[in-house]
Formats: structure tokens, C-alpha cells, sequence
């Protein structure tokens, strides 16, 4: 498909640069499955689910990934330079891929100095200005030491207009993550409060979780024009056997799964055969789901709202249809909708 179709002009100032508190005040556009938008609350989330429903929420846990370093200066008349990295992917123990800026000043060979004594060489740069970081530690030694100096990654439209502070740390980590790997927070389980997760449990509404370590791919702009001739990212995810036996479950009982964010619905549906049973699966995915896709698992979507001309657009407009997306989002904008990271959310039913 054209990659243009999946374009739209979003008011700068729509873009949300710190979260709703509490998290659940944030706005929710229902998208019914007849098509009818309702303007909700994500407070109003129990009353929006049935008992039995299921729903899936990815525990991945956002790393400190943004990092400050010096590159010591290359001769006397030059000064040390300051370098800004964003890590996107670890190779091995001792290894990351990053970005760095200013990127033209940076070189394989190059050594960088961080806080706390951590130094790193560039081993790498691609093409496209891409590194790869070589630390002076590896495994666990490094990953605290990365924990003491880094800060959260936040998404480009965001750290363009401010730095992180001390309150990302929380806001941009869900109140159920656990297992360390992220490099961009799974948004859409960022509007879910200990408090409404309680009363989800007490309506009879099910949980289980999936792993998907969330990449910097998520932010990447589709720059080609045909959406056949765009190389997706890829991320790993884990789905255990336990979470596999939930959702098979709930499938043959005619229960709806509900996937919470994007990361957990390509993580089910890259792991589902063409009957939609789960199989358990640990590994990466570089699923790409365009309308046309046939889901197989998935009933529900709770989501953020994203990017024009992004994969995520593309797979929202593949879940609930183009044209209803188009609506969708052109309400949310005429409505003043928070949108990105920090912003408000949506629930979008399969159509009929």
C-alpha cells in the first residue's frame, strides 16, 4: 500500500510532553465494534470490559538508556567534545548498539568517557550513523553501571523539547514492569494504575503477560513509499507457557483477549498458528502487520495514538480498518486529544 495513505497533520501542540495525573485521568476514545466513537476515560476502564475478557499486558522493564559521555579531544587544539547516546540494542555482554549525537564528529576508534569511571570505544559506525559500543565491563557490572548514570530514553518528540528529570523515571515506566530490556516504554500500559488494575480483577476481568523488549525502531518514520519495500525492525519476546495455556484457554471459551498496546498484540500474533493457538516462543520478531493482515488472536487493542506514516498507524489501521482510523484520529485532533507517548489512549473493538 502507498505509504501516503497513512498520513495526517497532527497540531504540534497536541503532543503530550508529561503524562496525565493520575495516569488513569488520561482521555480514552472508545471506537466501538458498530463503528460509533464514545468519548471515555480511562478510569472508565472496568465498565468497558466483560468478565471472562483478557487481557495482555507487556512487562517489560525501561532501561536508563540515555547516556551523557565526553570524547576526549584528538589533539591540543582541540577540545574534549560532548557526546549524547541513546543505546537501541544490546549485541553481548559488553556490547550496544547506539545512536550519538553530533554523529560527524564521532569515529570508530573513538573513546568516550562516562560518569562513574565507565568508558566505552566505538568499534562501529554504519552508514547511517549508527555505533557500536564497546564498554570497559560487561553483564551485570555494566547494566548497574549504565542504572547509576543513564536516564530514561525519551521518544524524540519529547527529549527535542525538554531533558528528562527525576519524575520520567516513574512516568515513563508501567506500574507492572519487571524484566530489563526496553529502550522505549510500552505506552499504552503507561495509563494503568495499581489502583484500576485492582478493580479490573474485582469485574472479573483476567490478566496474563507476554515480554516484548520495546526497540528505538518504534519512533523509525517509514521512508519508503510502498509499504512492501519498508524493512520492519525487530524486537525479542518471550511468551511463556503458562501465558501460551491462558490465551489458548480463553479462545476455546469464546472469551475476548485484549491485547494492551501494540508490543502485546505483535507479540501474540507473531507467535499464533493459522488455527490462532499460541505456541510458546522466546526470540525475535520483526512482524509487520499492514491492513490486509488476517489477525488470528487478537479481539481488542488498547492503544496510544501514533505517529502519521508510522508502522504502528499501519497496524492500528489494519486492526480496525482505514477509514475508521482516519475518523477516529481526525475526532481525536478535532477533540484535542493528547497524542505520543505521554498522551491519552484509545480502545478499538475489531469491526463486525
Amino acid at each position: 500500500m502507498r505509504v501516503d495513505l497513512f498520513d495526517f497533520d497532527l497540531p504540534e501542540e497536541l503532543i503530550a510532553l508529561r503524562p496525565a495525573r493520575p495516569r488513569d485521568a488520561a482521555r480514552l476514545l472508545l471506537l466501538r465494534d458498530d463503528g460509533m466513537i464514545e468519548d471515555r476515560f480511562v478510569r472508565d476502564a472496568p465498565a468497558l470490559f466483560r468478565r471472562g475478557d483478557l487481557l495482555i499486558f507487556n512487562d517489560t522493564r525501561v532501561i536508563p538508556a540515555a547516556l551523557k559521555a565526553t570524547r576526549p579531544a584528538r589533539d591540543a587544539q582541540s577540545p574534549d567534545v560532548a557526546v549524547s547516546l541513546n543505546l537501541i540494542e544490546r549485541v553481548d555482554g559488553a556490547s550496544w548498539r547506539a545512536l550519538g549525537k553530533p554523529g560527524k564528529r564521532l569515529k570508530e576508534g573513538d573513546a568516550l568517557n562516562f560518569d562513574g569511571g565507565l568508558t566505552a570505544t566505538i568499534t562501529a559506525k554504519s552508514e547511517e550513523g549508527e555505533l557500536t559500543l564497546r564498554f570497559d565491563r560487561a553483564g551485570a557490572a555494566l547494566d548497574e553501571a549504565i542504572a547509576q548514570i543513564g536516564a530514561p530514553p525519551l521518544p524524540p518528540y519529547i527529549a527535542a523539547k525538554r531533558t528528562p528529570d527525576e519524575a520520567d523515571r516513574d512516568d515513563y515506566q508501567t506500574v507492572f514492569a519487571e524484566k530489563d530490556g526496553a529502550v522505549a516504554a510500552p505506552t499504552a500500559g503507561l495509563h494503568f494504575t495499581d489502583a484500576l488494575l485492582k478493580r479490573l480483577k474485582a469485574g472479573g476481568v483476567e490478566s496474563a503477560r507476554v515480554t516484548l523488549h520495546v526497540g528505538a525502531g518504534t519512533f523509525l518514520p517509514v521512508k519508503a513509499e510502498d509499504t512492501e519495500a519498508h524493512v520492519m525492525h525487530s524486537e525479542w519476546r518471550e511468551i511463556s507457557p503458562e501465558t501460551a495455556d491462558t490465551i489458548n484457554r480463553a479462545k476455546a471459551e469464546g472469551r475476548r483477549v485484549i491485547a494492551i498496546g501494540t508490543t502485546a498484540l505483535r507479540s501474540l500474533e507473531s507467535a499464533a498458528d493459522e488455527n490462532g493457538r499460541i505456541q510458546p516462543q522466546a526470540g525475535a520478531t520483526d512482524i509487520f502487520i499492514t491492513p490486509g493482515y488476517r489477525f488470528r488472536v487478537v479481539d481488542g487493542l488498547w492503544t496510544n495514538f501514533h505517529l502519521p506514516r508510522s508502522t504502528l498507524f499501519m497496524l492500528v489501521s489494519a486492526f480496525a480498518g482505514l477509514e475508521r482510523m482516519q475518523e477516529a484520529y481526525a475526532h481525536a485532533i478535532a477533540n484535542k486529544y493528547r497524542f505520543y507517548s505521554y498522551g491519552d489512549g484509545s480502545l478499538l473493538w475489531r469491526p463486525r
